[in-house]
């Protein structure tokens, strides 16, 4: 009888496991997150105790969100001020080149990068502020100074390196989904917020042309590469550095609440995190 009881339980037991989701038998996702300050959420808190000083990285970038909701086992290597070519070489002391992280069995890779490449997003935005205080926010200062060359450099010396860095990412982790996010706007499309962000009338809409093309750039390159281009347009307009506190997922250069100013909040990361699981059909 005893032996007819221990059979009955153990096929009850063999049912009920064989019922349960496969997740949980199955180990979390192996998920490497790697890229610059937009990846690293540069000025969130908290501060990620593990991350280097110089990296300027928080827990709450939107890949640590990414991996609390998908149960990962996670690596995060993302890095403030990081370039394409920091996924080759050390990006400084106790930072090690970022494609130092994958592995032949990693699952998952996201980032964002290219915007750091030839000082684009740091130029750009600093020679247009210039420019706009020196007109009292008038005309279009920066536009007429500098033409086509931001875009320019985008086009023939980021694009290409992009994809080197993305395939270098294919050839280090094989078997991963590669996802690469596009940056989400810093400036609406016309008019702008001189009181918040010190750019000329004219230039608010010729800064978003710059970042359309670096965006384009991330597109392009992810599609020749095989990686998954996770768009940031449509979902992040209306909520560029203009916007009210609590609206905005930029933060401004005047009147914002983040330590390193033209980055994502808190907000902005939460929402870049939602927006790659959307499409990458995770979680």
């Amino acid at each position: 009888m005893r032996r007819v009881t221990a059979c009955v339980l153990a096929a009850v037991v063999g049912v009920l496991l064989g019922a349960l989701p496969s997740q949980a038998a199955t180990p979390g996702l192996r998920y490497v997150a790697m890229g610059d300050s937009y990846s690293a959420a540069s000025g969130v808190l908290p501060p990620d105790p593990a991350a280097p000083a110089s990296c300027i990285r928080s827990t709450s970038n939107y890949p640590h969100v990414i991996a609390a909701r998908t149960g990962a086992r996670f690596t995060d290597v993302t890095c403030g001020a990081a370039e394409t070519k920091d996924y080759f070489t050390s990006q400084g002391l106790g930072v090690a080149p970022q494609l130092a992280a994958l592995r032949p069995n990693t699952q998952l890779v996201t980032m964002t990068i290219g915007g750091n490449d030839s000082g684009v997003f740091i130029n750009s935005i600093a020679e247009c502020g210039a420019a706009g205080l020196s007109t009292l926010g008038q005309g279009s200062p920066c536009k007429d100074r500098y033409g086509s060359s931001f875009q320019d450099t985008i086009r023939t010396t980021t694009y290409p390196s992009l994809v080197k860095a993305l395939r270098a990412v294919r050839a280090a982790a094989p078997m991963a989904k590669v996802a690469i996010l596009g940056y989400p706007w810093i400036l609406p499309r016309t008019g702008g917020c001189f009181d918040k962000m010190p750019v000329a009338a004219g230039d608010v809409p010729y800064l978003r042309g710059v970042q359309a093309t670096l965006n384009d750039a991330v597109r392009r390159a992810a599609a020749a590469t095989g990686a998954t281009y996770v768009d940031m347009s449509r979902v992040s307009n209306g909520h560029d550095a203009c916007q009210a506190l609590g609206v905005r997922w930029i933060e401004p250069v005047l009147q914002g609440t983040n330590a390193v100013v033209v980055h994502p909040n808190a907000l902005g990361e939460s929402r870049m995190a939602f927006q790659a699981m959307k499409v990458l059909a995770l979680g």
